[in-house]
């Protein structure tokens, strides 16, 4: 089966006058001239007592309303000011609670800032062992060198741009005009009416873990996103093509990307839980078994991506195994011939889950081959980049094919895109051939990432442009295999 993705719910970004989520900022005491720090990464007291600003100095920025937010250090805690009896403050929240919520109050002339802790009191810097939430006014402290006034060093201004920071950002009303004006307008049936004509037989489509609670999803989303999968599978079935259900985020995020909602680019899928204490693989389970009961008996739907790219830093193979052979019982309960999909670690072998090919019926590999990220790439010629499909991706691609124990293959991601500058139309078709013979190998076919998109300056993203440019050519035996 040939799939071109369709990203249905990709995000629309704009900048905001204000700090958004994931931002990296650093705050600087005006008196000692010294940086605020997280010593020893976190699990302490915060200090200032650094000439340098690092690591340890660096806090994620988590905004939860016009001026209030949380600040995550080096090991993942929050800077707290909890401990109210001493006024302390320290980096020992373990979640983003009232005490570990601050008002920053922003002098935009000069970057100073005071910040309001929940006791009402501001914090101050008087020692360089220690800061405290006790700086006592009738009034805001005045923007000159005082104890209770920083200044706030922005070293990484909006880093991620998903769905999750668009959201926060606009807030629910604005929101939810953007995005509903996005989904009403970025895709429509006739997309499925042009990939049917051309030859394309189905999509793959992402979708988030609030999807499972539309229309009352969890803030920040809004709801919007399950009537448009709804709209896709009726378009598809109108066209007689498939839908795979790729579930590209989830609860704590599985690889610390945009893409999977994560906050600020940390990942705690694999050990997290919610402020209820239930695991986020819980949760994620339970979004499965949503998507199950829902879209089984659709005659559009071709299979179910249990996960997108977890990544090998953040998620145990033991962990991801478990999860897999969980979501794909609950799969089982709907439909037994409905294909599971599961995801390789990023940064992993895939062959670590061939083994589970001797326990899952109707279930498929899917693996994505960008030669674009990474230092392999960066240096590579016309040549290389074509020989590298051809002789590397073609050995993996056989080599799971041949030892699969059942386990179909799938190529769900890959792009005509490349690290080569001033490389001509004929070196694209080169490189677009060379992909389309190999990843036609694939057992269970392949999706192109993605279908359209709304940046012009990365046209070779855009399936349907490169199509029709010519610089992505059809097979002389057409796209099926």
């Amino acid at each position: 089966m040939k799939i071109a993705s369709s990203n249905c719910d990709s995000t629309i970004f704009l900048l905001l006058n204000f700090l958004q989520d994931g931002s990296q900022i650093q705050f600087r005491s005006v008196t000692l001239n010294k940086f605020m720090s997280a010593e020893g990464g976190g699990g302490g007291k915060i200090m200032i007592n650094r000439q340098v600003g690092s690591d340890w100095e660096t806090f994620k920025v988590w905004r939860h309303a016009d001026n209030v937010y949380s600040f995550r250090v080096f090991n993942n805690q929050f800077i707290s000011a909890l401990n109210a009896s001493a006024a302390v403050v320290g980096a020992t929240g373990g979640a983003a609670g009232k005490w570990e919520r601050f008002t920053l109050t922003r002098n935009l002339k000069n970057n100073r800032v005071h910040i309001k802790a929940y006791n009402g009191m501001y914090l101050q810097a008087r020692d360089v062992n220690k800061v405290t939430a006790d700086y006592m006014s009738s009034s805001e402290p005045d923007w000159g060198d005082n104890s209770a006034t920083f200044e706030m060093i922005i070293t990484i201004a909006s880093p991620l741009h998903g769905e999750y920071q668009l959201a926060n950002g606009f807030g629910p009303v604005d929101a939810a005009r953007v995005l509903k004006y996005h989904r009403d307008s970025f895709i429509s049936a006739n997309d499925f009416e042009y990939l049917s004509k051309i030859g394309i037989n189905g999509v793959r489509i992402p979708v988030g873990y609030w999807i499972a609670s539309d229309p009352h999803p969890p803030k920040p989303f809004v709801p919007g996103s399950l009537q448009a999968l709804d709209n896709a599978f009726l378009w598809a079935e109108n066209n007689d093509m498939k839908i795979i259900i790729d579930l590209h985020a989830v609860p704590g995020s599985q690889n610390g990307q945009e893409h999977s909602a994560s906050i600020d680019g940390v990942s705690q899928w694999a050990t997290g839980r919610n402020d209820y204490g239930k695991s986020y693989i819980d949760l994620t389970l339970e979004v499965i078994e949503f998507l199950a009961s829902r879209y089984s008996g659709r005659q559009g739907l071709y299979g179910i991506e249990l996960l997108n790219e977890p990544m090998i830093h953040y998620v145990p193979i033991d962990t991801l195994k478990s999860y897999y052979r969980k979501g794909y019982e609950i799969m089982r309960r709907y439909s037994a011939e409905t294909y599971v999909l599961i995801s390789p670690l990023v940064g992993g072998d895939p062959g670590d889950l061939l083994d589970l090919g001797n326990e899952f019926f109707n279930s498929i590999i899917d693996l994505h081959y960008y030669n674009v990220f990474g230092d392999t790439f960066s240096n590579m010629t016309v040549q290389q980049n074509v020989d590298y499909v051809s002789v590397n991706r073609h050995q993996e691609i056989t080599r799971l094919n041949q030892r699969g124990n059942g386990l179909l293959t799938f190529v769900g991601e890959w792009t005509n895109e490349w690290a080569v500058r001033g490389a001509s139309q004929e070196d694209y078709q080169r490189f677009g051939q060379v992909q389309l013979q190999m990843y036609g190998q694939a057992t269970a076919g392949w999706a192109y990432w993605n279908y359209i998109i709304d940046d012009p300056s990365n046209n070779h993203w855009d399936f349907k442009q490169s199509y029709e440019t010519r610089y992505l050519l059809r097979p002389s035996s057409g796209w099926l295999h």
